[in-house]
Order: structure tokens, then C-alpha cells, then sequence
């Protein structure tokens, strides 16, 4: 769970008080963090993603969505699902039956997506997309 802590932290820390922002770090691609509501367990959901273009349309490179959640007094951010356009990938931990529920999960996706954000947040970090100075664009 110290894990998911640090992962709730970092993404609160990024967002702040916006719903949807642009961080422009110098020299990489732009950093897309957004508030995109709630899931049908009730769970806060954070999207976190680099966009690309081809042809005109924007191309997620890569896109995690994280549940946040409340666990022992503390937020936690699991991350639940990751995209990427340019690969052709899009992947879910959770099942989901028609009422919203979560029926099935998938243990080795979760550890490598938990594997990839703790990849994803030190190289972030090092960009210097955590910097107070970076530029950041509120889109809403």
C-alpha cells in the first residue's frame, strides 16, 4: 500500500486544485493529468497521459487511469488500466459485470501497470514535470 500512497500523492501533487491540466516540461512531450469522474464502485479516477499526433489525431502514449480510494485513514491510486494508440493496446485490471461490478482480475497486469507508474513517476520526476516552475496549462 506505501506504493499506492506515493502514487495518490504524486498524482494530487500534479493536479492540485484543476480538473483537467497540460504540464509543459521543456524538451518532452506534454503531460495530460485530468479528474475524469467516478467509477461505478464510487472510486475518484485520474487519468494520467502523453499525447502524441498522427494524421491529425491526438494518440495516447501511454494513458493510465488510477482508482483512487480510501484505505486504513489514507488515499491510495491503483492504477487500473493503461492505453497506448501507437501500440494498439488497451488493457483493464478489472472485469466488470452489467451492473458495474468488478468480477474478475487479472494479478499479472496489476503488478506490471504497478511496475510500469513506479517506472512512469521516477522518469516524470527527472523531466522535471514535478518542478514548482513547470509551466502548467488549466484545461478545465
Amino acid at each position: 500500500m506505501k506504493t499506492y500512497r506515493s502514487f495518490a500523492t504524486k498524482l494530487l501533487t500534479l493536479l492540485g486544485d484543476a480538473q483537467a491540466l497540460r504540464i509543459i516540461s521543456p524538451g518532452y512531450m506534454p503531460l495530460s493529468i485530468e479528474d475524469i469522474g467516478i467509477s461505478d464502485e464510487g472510486h475518484r479516477q485520474i487519468s494520467l497521459c502523453h499525447y502524441g499526433e498522427q494524421n491529425g489525431d491526438l494518440m495516447r502514449d501511454p494513458d493510465m487511469v488510477f482508482d483512487l480510494m480510501s484505505f486504513e485513514n489514507q488515499i491510495v491510486a491503483e492504477p487500473v488500466s493503461f492505453r497506448n494508440d501507437y501500440m494498439g493496446i488497451s488493457q483493464e485490471v478489472y472485469r466488470y459485470d452489467e451492473c458495474g461490478n468488478r468480477t474478475h482480475v487479472n494479478p499479472k497486469l496489476k503488478r506490471e501497470l504497478k511496475s510500469f507508474a513506479i517506472m512512469w513517476f521516477k522518469n516524470l520526476q527527472a523531466q522535471g514535470f514535478f518542478d514548482a516552475d513547470v509551466k502548467k496549462e488549466r484545461l478545465s
